[in-house]
């Protein structure tokens, strides 16, 4: 890759291209835009009312168009430094990004927020390049008006962390050490370790991505929350959440908050559910460790194409329950999926609606394998539960029993 020279100013003197302030980000609010599904992303999510194996067959084919997920320049690993802008970060000093650009971050430095303020149409690429940033009350990068912003770590070990509770901006509750009221991609080849004490670890009210990079969570809230998605493609992510380690919901738009996984390492402990969406979560590949959980993955609709996920659960395992709408499944099309429970009332695959299992290996140690509302189906794949492989399904319904082991008198209707 050809190098490129890189433009360095320091912060006190990029005049119109940024605003730099001793006592701290200034308070003027900014709509925040919220993105739509599109149909054909609403639509792909729903189960085949399939009630034979031929028309639950067609669930393999229909996995989610992803091609326009994610742009070329979210899967760039690496920004064009041909004109950035190195900032070297000093304590005590925000600095406020106004303009398009891309902006190289580094320095050790405490009580400093990163504030993006730009035009709605501005796509702003912060590089972090051996940066540290320790707040009492402020999130370390705050994302107040943009298109997208991207964060991206060079080849280097970058820290960010809130020790105390966080001070809102007027009427924007500031919860996160990265907040962002656009939607933004995590990026690049580096570390970003994110510690939050009293909140989040990072937020969007719009979309979050992850495409690269080597992430390392500590939250007593929610790791990652975002309103409208949570997308990941890549990259390595080790979370030790308080609430959810993946939370993405959205009170407006019933077509929104979900999580796209098709790539990845996930490593999860959470306090209460390691992933949680409102609309559907949908899963494509990637590695997906939970190491223990309240639920392990829940959603209206979960649909799980591929992937290796483990994990431990106390509740439920993996769990469907209506949310925003009637369309209440879990479908398993492929991947291999190993569900551990805890004791007591608890089952590795609860649905308030449906249950498909159309493909994949399946393995279950747990009192109740499944718990369906309506009809489980098992019309392909390799299921095993407690040591025994099973070719049906007898569902529990409301919790536990030995028909909820998976084997009986036949597929529960």
């Amino acid at each position: 890759m050809k190098t490129k020279k890189m433009k360095s100013i320091s912060a006190i003197t990029l005049a119109a291209l940024l605003t730099v302030s001793a006592v701290g980000c200034s308070k003027a609010q900014f709509g925040s835009e919220v993105v739509a599904a599109t149909a054909q992303t609403a639509s792909s999510t729903v189960s085949p009312s399939a009630t034979s194996a031929a028309e639950a067959s067609s669930a393999e084919t229909s996995v989610q168009d992803t091609s326009e997920r994610f742009s070329d320049r979210d899967l760039e690993q690496s920004a064009d430094l041909a004109t950035a802008i190195q900032l070297n970060l000093e304590s005590n000093q925000d600095v406020t990004l106004n303009k398009e650009g891309v902006y190289v971050l580094s320095g050790e430095v405490e009580n400093v927020t990163v504030v993006v303020d730009a035009a709605e149409d501005a796509k702003v690429q912060i590089v972090l390049d051996d940066v540290s940033i320790t707040n009492e009350d402020s999130p370390a990068i705050y994302v107040k008006a943009a298109d997208k912003v991207f964060v991206t770590s060079t080849d280097s070990e970058n820290h960010m962390e809130v020790s105390g509770s966080y001070i809102a901006d007027g009427d924007t509750n500031l919860d996160a050490v990265i907040f962002s009221r656009a939607d933004m991609t995590l990026n690049g080849t580096g570390t970003l370790e994110v510690v939050s004490n009293e909140g989040n670890g990072i937020s969007s009210k719009d979309d979050i991505k992850i495409t690269g990079g080597v992430y390392t969570i500590h939250s007593s809230a929610d790791a990652i929350e975002a309103n409208d998605a949570i997308l990941i493609h890549d990259g390595t992510v080790t979370i030790d959440s308080g609430k959810d380690a993946l939370h993405s919901e959205n009170d407006e738009d019933t077509s929104l908050g979900y999580i796209y996984i098709e790539g990845g390492t996930l490593n999860i402990t959470a306090a209460d559910d390691a992933i949680r969406a409102n609309s559907f979560v949908q899963i494509d590949g990637g590695t997906i460790n939970i190491e223990t959980s309240e639920e392990g993955i829940e959603a209206n609709y979960i649909k799980i194409n591929d992937g290796q996920i483990t994990l431990y659960a106390k509740n439920d395992g993996v769990n469907a329950a209506r949310k925003v709408n009637s369309d209440v499944a879990i479908e398993v099309n492929g991947g291999t999926i190993d569900v551990r429970m805890g004791s007591g009332d608890t089952d590795a695959f609860d649905s308030n609606g449906n249950i498909y299992i159309n493909g994949g290996t399946i393995t279950v140690e747990a009192a109740s394998a499944f718990d369906s509302d309506g009809t489980a189906q098992l019309n392909g794949g390799d299921v095993t539960v407690n040591g025994e492989k099973i070719t049906q399904i007898t569902p529990s319904r409301g919790g536990g029993g030995r028909g909820g082991a998976g084997g009986g008198r036949g597929v529960g209707q």
